[in-house]
């Protein structure tokens, strides 16, 4: 068996204190939570609450139940119902970053608003993404009215891409239409629960709020199995300690009031224990998701999950520069690298550019090769019929190489990774033969390749239907006659 490598930064004891503190704050200083139905649960619980001031305070038994009945794990299906996720244990999934405001165009290679042709083709290009296991609502179409933004972006999802979606909503309302998209693909509300096509971002405010949408959403995806990953956002000192503990602190407490919430009002519902924290670049008043601080805290509270026996997520492996160059790519494969070794469940950021502002399609079959790149690693070291080791020196001492070894044939693309053509690994004579091309250029050609190698979604034609009918019902009843057309 292979040895799986490995990296923390916290000990136990650490960890340990980390957790005991912050219970103590929600046990003494507790959260606002802007809900009266969700405060009323609460308070059923124990906690004690100010229904005037929508401020809980918490238990010690309320936080012990709410552990006990968190899932360890779950697994996520695609359209079809093929098992694409098990987030378990150190098992490593990516998924590119979402609600981006802005998109890089390939053809000017300036920032600009994206529209449905954009977001069509960013579905279809997840296609053919083969290391990146899920696709995501990945940035908000311009061309739509904004509260429909949400609804529309999982439609579109839906009716072009097969993977599973990391979505979410902005307002209470859209949830409904959104899980009757999800119905509509499974069938019913049952196998929906049975097997989970997407998972719902849910955001605290810091410091110690639920507003009351987020809250609301909690209940509303642990009710019909649809599962969660908490979204904590601590800036280290601006909106949490300045310090990379005191801000898991600040980590730790949001996201155990959010525990809380899921389990007592479903136990067992699915979440994943994840965050987007920063550090806070005072210089410039900016939240550098590319920082190594950044980067070093996401993979701390994931050693805190991990220690609660919850799996978990993270928005790492994304750049914080503007364009598809250098530091896009430094940024990018160290957070993937820090993330994988950290065995971060779901790790989200893939085509992110710009503090989570912005997605970039060249940047996404960029990161599809640091993700595979990560997945080689992650599998580890180990033997293969390497020993007794005589043998193989025999050969290779009698034919002066191996090329064409039954070994090698064996086992050559189990252990090496290949990567596609936006990764140059050619000599400098065939690399001028073949055009010179930047990786800029390599990535634009990619993109292109795999949007005329698409295939429509294996969904029914039924479902499909029942899908824009959803979708088109929502939208005149928020005041849009017609939708944009499909054309990419």
């Amino acid at each position: 068996m292979a040895n799986r490598p490995t990296l923390r930064f916290l000990t136990d004891d650490l960890i340990q204190r980390i957790i005991a503190e912050s219970r103590d704050v929600l046990c003494k200083l507790g959260t606002t939570v802007h809900n009266k139905e969700i405060l009323e649960l609460l308070a059923s619980h124990g906690a004690a609450v100010d229904m005037a001031k929508q401020h809980v305070v918490y238990t010690q038994d309320m936080i012990d139940k709410s552990l006990k009945t968190v899932p360890q794990s779950f697994k996520l299906y695609d359209t079809l119902g093929n098992q694409t996720h098990d987030l378990a244990d150190y098992n490593i999934h990516f998924t590119p970053g979402s609600a981006a405001l802005n998109i890089l165009d390939s053809d000017t290679d300036e920032i600009r608003r994206p529209t449905t042709g954009d977001y069509i083709n960013y579905a279809k290009l997840m296609t053919k993404l083969d290391n990146i296991a899920s696709q995501s609502t990945a940035f908000i179409p311009s061309d739509v009215i904004e509260t429909i933004s949400d609804s529309y972006r999982l439609y579109l999802s839906l009716l072009t891409c097969e993977k599973p979606v990391v979505t979410g909503t902005f307002t209470i309302e859209a949830f409904q239409v959104m899980k009757e998209m999800q119905v509509a693909v499974r069938g019913s509300e049952e196998a929906l629960k049975e097997k989970p096509l997407a998972i719902f971002s849910c955001c605290p405010t810091s410091p110690l709020k639920w507003s009351d949408v987020t809250s609301q959403n909690v209940v509303d995806c642990g009710k019909y199995g649809i599962p969660i990953e908490f979204i904590s956002m601590p800036l280290a000192g601006f909106m949490s300690p300045v310090t990379i503990v005191g801000t898991l602190v600040s980590h730790t407490t949001e996201t155990l009031s959010g525990i809380v919430i899921s389990q007592l009002s479903n136990p067992g519902a699915p979440l994943l224990y994840g965050g987007s924290p920063a550090a806070f670049d005072i210089r410039y008043e900016t939240t550098p998701m590319g920082a190594v601080e950044t980067q070093m805290i996401d993979c701390a509270y994931n050693e805190i999950g991990k220690y609660l026996g919850i799996p978990t997520q993270a928005y790492i492996a994304l750049s914080d520069a503007k364009k598809l160059d250098a530091q896009a790519g430094l940024e990018s494969s160290m957070g993937a690298t820090l993330a994988g070794l950290a065995g971060i469940n779901n790790i989200s950021g893939p085509g992110m550019l710009d503090f989570e502002n912005c997605q970039s399609l060249e940047k996404l079959v960029v990161d599809n090769e640091i993700c595979g790149l990560v997945l080689r690693m992650t599998r580890g070291v180990e033997a293969k019929e390497d020993f007794p080791a005589v043998p193989h020196f025999e050969e290779l001492l009698k034919e002066k190489h191996l090329l064409i070894a039954k070994h090698t044939r064996k086992y050559l693309k189990e252990e090496h990774y290949f990567p596609g053509k936006v990764i140059d690994r050619a000599n400098l004579s065939r690399w001028r033969s073949e055009g010179g091309l930047t990786l800029k250029q390599r990535a634009k050609q990619e993109v292109e390749r795999h949007l005329k190698a698409y295939h429509p979604s294996g969904i029914t034609e039924e479902v499909k239907t029942e899908l824009t009918d959803l979708m088109l019902s929502e939208a005149k009843r928020r005041g849009m006659d017609k939708l944009p057309k499909l054309d990419a």
